[in-house]
């Protein structure tokens, strides 16, 4: 239960950093006078696979990991684990693969769909938004859906490398933290390319 917890809250702080990043863009961008951006430009963004390369990457690498350590599972697979490692619940090797594969294959398509959305919102709009490119905006905000899904992806590696070789890769939480991290200095990061943009167009 705890690692559902720490994922359902990585994604949520996914979801609450895309609306940020959106809303950043589609209203403060919106002021400026002087869009560096042309109409023909917004009207050009069509679907392109590298806006979701990550999530479906990742979806691939997690079905080709099942696809490996599913046959090396015992019927019952400890998921739930003590401070110390040690096992404390277990559950059937279906279930987990189920548990694991399912959410992946979801936030596949949440990332599909929020960059469906956005490149319909910009095309009915039919104007230039800000001075940042849309295809980077687009490209910033299918490939977020990453951060959960590489959590996910990490739980069930570490899962699979506790019931197989019995050992774990690292404690969930701190890689967690890592991750959550890194994202955090690429929103930055991303923040700051708008914001000098901004000031450049202006």
């Amino acid at each position: 239960m705890t690692t559902i917890l720490m994922v359902s809250l990585v994604f949520i702080f996914g979801l609450g950093l895309g609306a940020v990043v959106f809303w950043f863009f589609y209203k403060y961008m919106a002021k400026s006078e002087k869009p560096a951006i042309t109409k023909a430009a917004v009207h050009n963004l069509t679907f392109r696979w590298k806006y979701i390369l990550l999530p479906v990457a990742l979806l691939l690498l997690a079905v080709a990991l099942g696809a490996i350590f599913y046959p090396q599972l015992t019927e019952e697979v400890a998921y739930r684990f003590n401070l110390d490692g040690s096992p404390k619940g277990g559950l059937s090797r279906e279930a987990i693969a189920s548990l694991t594969l399912i959410p992946q294959f979801i936030l596949a398509l949440v990332s599909a769909a929020i960059v469906w959305g956005i490149i319909k919102l910009s095309r009915s709009s039919g104007q230039a938004v800000g001075a940042i490119n849309p295809e980077r905006l687009v490209l910033f905000m299918g490939n977020m859906v990453a951060l959960p899904q590489i959590i996910i992806g990490f739980v069930m590696l570490d899962i699979f490398s506790y019931n197989v070789y019995s050992w774990h890769l690292m404690p969930v939480w701190l890689f967690t933290l890592i991750a959550m991290a890194v994202a955090g200095i690429i929103l930055t990061v991303f923040f700051i390319q708008i914001i000098k943009r901004s000031r450049q167009s202006g």
